[in-house]
């Protein structure tokens, strides 16, 4: 078993990988606990989340969610391409993968539970860019324009380009943290967090401008953007409170943008 220890935002993750290749996708995109900082961190304690994964099952991906079950100690997420075992805390997982695709969905799968079950925050089908040290995220349904907001903010920080961070600070604010969750840009941002400043929900249109939302109204909207399967009463009620706290303390419009930069004089 390779050895791994990573950090995410504020969370400390323990990995045994059972074959390098999965390893090097691992090291490649979760950043690594600088040595000396936690000597106390092994793999039975001092991680929040310790995390076993194994190479060789199932087939490829038939886009189909996965199928899940509650066995009181233990949670089953079980897809063609992955299975996932984790304790019901969430503080251990078993993850067996077909391929390194297969991997990441896992593991958006576990650390949006993860995240959800500690009321700590929440991943999101989102790009999210830095401007002038404050952090925007642009959400909407696959093919509205996340990839294409990306491409288009050069040189801007990203944050994300696919799952989006958010975690709820004990003072309420909602902190962006740089996501190992990616898509096409793998490098990490410069930046390692920033305060989340507004939520842009997307829409292609010949014209550009933004419409206001309600905070009721960007609830609604932002819920089935979230990482998330239900599968239990207690952790959609932490879901729900996560997307009411995240709307709470920031704005949200809708955008309607051409494929150009200029719809950031309409934000910042």
């Amino acid at each position: 078993m390779y050895k791994y220890e990573a950090v995410v935002g504020p969370n400390l993750l323990y990995f045994q990988i059972a074959t390098a290749h999965l390893y090097e996708w691992v090291a490649a995109h979760f950043k690594a606990l600088e040595p000396g900082v936690r000597p106390d961190v092994t793999e039975t304690r001092g991680a929040e989340l310790r995390i076993t994964i194994h190479d060789f099952y199932g087939g490829p991906y038939d886009d189909e969610d996965p199928v899940i079950e509650d066995t009181g100690s233990a949670i089953l997420y079980m897809r063609s391409d992955y299975k996932l075992i984790a304790s019901s805390h969430y503080c251990e997982a078993e993850i067996y993968v077909f391929d390194e695709l297969a991997m990441k969905h896992a593991l958006i799968n576990l650390y949006s539970a993860f995240l959800i079950h500690r009321r700590e925050g929440l991943l999101v089908h989102s790009s999210c860019l830095i401007q002038d040290d404050k952090a925007y995220m642009f959400a909407g349904p696959s093919g509205a324009g996340k990839s294409t907001v990306v491409e288009l903010s050069y040189p801007r920080p990203i944050l994300s380009d696919e799952a989006t961070y958010l975690h709820v600070e004990s003072d309420g604010a909602i902190r962006v943290y740089d996501s190992p969750f990616r898509s096409d840009v793998e490098t990490p941002c410069s930046v390692p967090s920033c305060a989340l400043a507004g939520i842009l929900f997307l829409n292609q249109s010949p014209d550009v401008y933004t419409t206001p939302l309600s905070k009721s109204d960007a609830f609604l909207t932002l819920l089935d953007k979230v990482f998330y399967w239900k599968h239990n009463r207690l952790e959609t009620a932490n879901m729900i409170w996560l997307t009411k706290a995240v709307v709470q303390h920031a704005s949200a419009h809708q955008l309607y943008f051409q494929k150009n930069a200029t719809f950031w004089e309409r934000i910042s």
